[in-house]
């Protein structure tokens, strides 16, 4: 898959948004296909047909409120086992769910998506002003992008914009301490297999909620610059047993408290149901969890 993250290149005019960095984008792009056609021409018939091919089968637990989830917990070391959903499982549009009150997307104060540098896989830390990184349980999360209207194949060119809080319960832009700070944020281009990849935190459990990143689907990456073209807005959620592990680490002390006051089936965004919204998790507190979660919108 090719990712951009436009924030690590260099100096940038940070006031100049994701339309700048589109024009950065689409030069590097033109750039790259003139390459690989010279490379064609050098190395003549050799080639490749660029498939990747992944086999996915499915391991099911049950968590405590009697919800599916497809990771295991073993060990001392917080390690989980799993395998990815099958994208052709169902095709059931993901449910639409609220943005909350810290979307960042200029809905509700803040616009991120103006913002140079907003582009990007690695979400670990601020850009611009700030490279502020904040502390915690690496986590990356994998969201595949399916269109419904054409069979449920996978929507290549689509964009994702995904965010959450950090180990605090903060969220950059808003809360009290990080209003400065843009980190947990960005945006990426989903690949010919529709999949979108994100190099973040494992979030906090706060008062009230069930673990649980943000992330809004829209057409195009160019699309992506304004949340009034967004095709769909929604919630991942992070399963129990992964959750239990990481907050038994030093840092998420005061999420093993919230995690215990709620669950997914008293949650107000999960609580209709969340077997659509439930990732699919693997690695382990050392070498940091993977989240995967097909999107059909």
């Amino acid at each position: 898959m090719t990712r951009f993250d436009v924030s690590g290149d260099g100096p940038h005019d940070h006031d100049l948004g994701l339309a700048h960095d589109l024009s950065t984008l689409l030069g590097r792009r033109h750039a790259l296909k003139l390459l690989a056609g010279a490379a064609l021409v050098t190395v003549g018939a050799c080639g490749s047909d660029g498939k990747n091919d992944k086999t996915a089968s499915s391991a099911t637990s049950t968590t405590s409120d009697g919800s599916s989830s497809s990771s295991t917990v073993s060990g001392s070391s917080g390690s989980t086992s799993s395998t990815p959903s099958a994208t052709g499982a169902s095709c059931e549009t993901i449910p639409d769910e609220t943005a909350g009150p810290y979307p960042g997307d200029g809905s509700n104060g803040p616009d991120v998506l103006s913002e140079t540098g907003i582009v990007r896989s690695d979400i670990t830390r601020s850009f611009g002003g700030s490279t502020t990184r904040p502390e915690g349980v690496p986590l990356t999360v994998n969201l595949v992008i399916l269109g419904r209207s054409g069979g449920c194949k996978a929507m290549a060119g689509a964009a994702v914009y995904l965010w959450h809080c950090d180990r605090e319960g903060r969220y950059s832009r808003y809360s009290q301490g990080v209003t400065g700070e843009n980190y947990l944020r960005g945006v990426q281009e989903a690949d010919a297999g529709g999949r979108v990849t994100f190099e973040t935190i494992f979030p906090a459990a706060y008062s009230g909620r069930w673990p649980h990143i943000h992330f809004e689907v829209y057409p195009t990456l160019a699309q992506a610059t304004s949340q009034r073209n967004k095709l769909a807005t929604s919630q991942l959620a992070l399963p129990e047993d992964a959750c239990k592990a990481v907050y038994a680490t030093a840092g998420y002390e005061q999420s093993v408290r919230n995690l215990a006051q709620t669950s997914l089936a008293r949650d107000l965004v999960f609580g209709d149901g969340s077997s659509q919204q439930l990732a699919t998790m693997s690695g382990g507190v050392g070498a940091g969890f993977t989240a995967e979660l097909s999107v059909p919108v």
